[in-house]
């Protein structure tokens, strides 16, 4: 049985595919457009998942969309009556965005592909948090599992709690627009100068160069928590209703500051904005985990929705003790819906047994779902630039090559096997370096990267060696928790600067805080990703060639993309990236370039990466 899902016309589209109820396809449209968060009809990412199952749409069993266009619609029109302003033309541009494409997804579908709808011929759809609790579900390794969906909204639903158990999910509570942790904390992304739906990451990332201190303000003015775990915004101070906006002007007079310019620099104020929200989120979610667990009495939770992937907020639930065991799925945001509206259906409507995956642990594969190139893709793509590169016929052979230019210093773009699915790259489209480096996160962030100074990298190390160097040393396989180091490895005199500028964050960050510096956060944490030989993951041969070599034997991983960009698909997006950048070595399966070597070559037609 072959089912596609699929996300789209919103934000961050892609196509799944589940055969016989396996994930076995997935992937985010923006990788073949290179458009960031690209929110088309996922076309390509169809195609992709009906050439790796081998069929054509007609052969399909069914094709389900991740939420229904009908309800959206119906909370579009609805926000006419929330308003208490006139925005006739803002309601009017809603209806003619809906009415034109986004409520006709059956007839897009059947416009591009010229081919019946599969065997049933006809589209099904899925509700948006379902899409999500299902996401979540159906890939852990959870018999039965409470299940949590925090997202900004769906249709109408912001916040979700259900409870599943072998192939059935009931859902019990929810939470409706506009009420919402997810839009409460874009709001503060927006205040801070960032981009909705992809600055939420920099505003975590920011939050421990700040202080709590305006924690009691938005707690007085913004949200009311309520005994029964749930909240209600003030919507007095925000816009999203009315205009479009996330915030009003009565929003900014509360802190007595204005809306940050983006690209500005970063003031102490808007450093503490940061770590208050970040405050406030956590506690919301703890306290919505206290009632899941009330409501479902269940140890075991999973969890998706965008909210879902601030790893700060899901590692105080770990560490909480509510639940024994949680599960994050790593493509939480809407692009994991697609995911789940095909898993839903497979188990719901076709209403088709489940059955865990006992040997990995979960159904996700590693999350490793999209497409991979053979070294004949890669060197003919080489030669065809006039590339210089050498293939190593032996991978032992190449990771020894590998960690002896780590210990170098030297900065390598790492294109190996299936590309990821999700936000975060997992060592298969990964920039790798050592993180015992002084230097490494800077010259990232700056050279290679092209983005904020402030931003922190996620190391990768082996499982069997993460309690050497954190805290907890808990399974972090798709880097969605967070740890702290140990005491011991940490380094506490160094001082603090006043931020009044960028210049003084950008001291800050570059002072070293342990012996593994360029992963650690300026609050002595980390984004931690962890790989066990049980995964089979090419990556784990190279952090364990690595550990003879070094005391050390953890890197800084970060997604093979420049700022602006999606996270590289095919050699051609790797090599231009290499080629643009400050990266010494590209690795591309069993072939490695080094810069030096290839300096001669044309620019790509891109051009040279800027700031945006």
């Amino acid at each position: 049985m072959k089912i596609i899902g699929i996300s789209g016309l919103f934000h961050d589209a892609a196509a799944a595919a589940v055969v016989d109820g396996k994930v076995v396809a997935a992937a985010q449209e923006e990788r073949f457009t290179r458009l960031k968060h690209d929110a088309n009809l996922p076309v390509n990412s169809i195609k992709f998942c009906l050439q790796f199952i081998g069929c054509e749409l007609e052969d399909l069993d069914a094709i389900v969309f991740y939420d229904d266009p009908l309800l959206k619609l119906e909370r579009c029109l609805a926000i006419g009556s929330m308003s208490k302003s006139d925005n006739s033309e803002l309601l009017s541009d809603l209806l003619e965005e809906h009415l034109t494409h986004k409520l006709w997804v059956e007839n897009l579908l059947r416009e591009e592909f010229q081919q019946s709808l599969g065997k049933l011929d006809r589209l099904l759809y899925s509700k948006h948090h379902h899409s999500h609790a299902a996401s979540a579900f159906y890939p852990s390794p959870f018999e039965s599992s409470a299940i949590l969906v925090i997202d900004g909204v769906g249709e109408w639903a912001t916040t979700s709690i259900g409870f599943g158990k072998g192939k059935d999910i009931e859902f019990i509570k929810e939470l409706k627009f506009p009420h919402s942790l997810g839009l409460l904390y874009s709001a503060f992304t927006y205040y801070c100068g960032f981009k909705v739906n992809s600055g939420e990451y920099k505003l975590m990332g920011l939050a421990p160069y700040g202080q709590p201190t305006y924690v009691e303000k938005i707690e007085q003015y913004l949200i009311r928590f309520n005994d029964d775990g749930s909240f209600e915004l003030n919507m007095e101070y925000f816009g999203f209703v009315d205009n479009q906006q996330m915030i009003n002007d009565a929003f900014c007079e509360v802190f007595n500051e204005p809306i940050r310019t983006p690209e500005s620099e970063l003031t102490q104020f808007y450093l503490n904005i940061a770590a208050s929200i970040q405050i406030v989120l956590e506690k919301a979610v703890l306290r919505l985990c206290e009632a899941t667990r009330r409501f479902t009495k269940c140890d075991n939770l999973v969890l998706a929705g965008g909210v879902a992937l601030n790893c700060v907020s899901n590692s105080k639930i770990l560490k909480s003790g509510i639940f024994k065991n949680i599960w994050i799925q790593p493509a939480a945001g809407d692009a994991g819906g697609a995911l789940g509206a095909a898993l839903i259906t497979y188990h719901q409507y076709f209403n088709q047994q489940r059955y865990l995956n006992s040997c990995l642990g979960d159904s996700q594969n590693n999350s490793l779902l999209g497409p991979e190139y053979s070294q004949r893709d890669i060197v003919h793509y080489l030669n065809a630039v006039q590339a210089k590169y050498e293939v190593f016929s032996n991978r032992d052979e190449l990771n020894r090559e590998t960690c002896r230019l780590l210990l170098e210093e030297k900065v390598i773009g790492y294109f190996d096997g299936r590309m990821e699915f999700g936000p975060r790259a997992l060592g298969s489209r990964s920039i790798i370096g050592i993180a015992s480096s002084k230097n490494m996160q800077s010259k990232m962030n700056l050279r290679i990267k092209y983005r904020e100074s402030f931003r922190p990298f996620a190391p990768i190390v082996a499982q069997k060696n993460a309690h050497k160097f954190f805290q907890n040393g808990f399974e972090s396989p798709y880097m969605l928790l967070v740890d702290d180091c140990k005491d011991e490895l940490i380094i506490k005199d160094y001082n603090i600067p006043k931020v009044e500028s960028e210049s003084d964050l950008y001291t800050w960050v570059n002072s070293p805080r342990s012996i593994i510096p360029s992963v650690t956060h300026i609050d002595y944490s980390a984004r931690v990703q962890t790989i066990s030989q049980k995964q089979e993951h090419h990556f784990y041969s190279l952090l364990e060639e690595l550990e003879k070599h070094t005391d050390t034997p953890v890197l800084i991983n970060t997604s093979f993309n420049v700022r602006g960009e999606p996270i590289v698909c095919n050699p051609q997006d790797a090599y231009e990236c290499f080629m643009n950048t400050d990266m010494d070595i590209l690795i591309l399966g069993d072939v490695l370039l080094k810069k030096k070597n290839n300096l001669h070559n044309e620019p790509s037609s891109k051009g040279a990466h800027k700031l945006d």
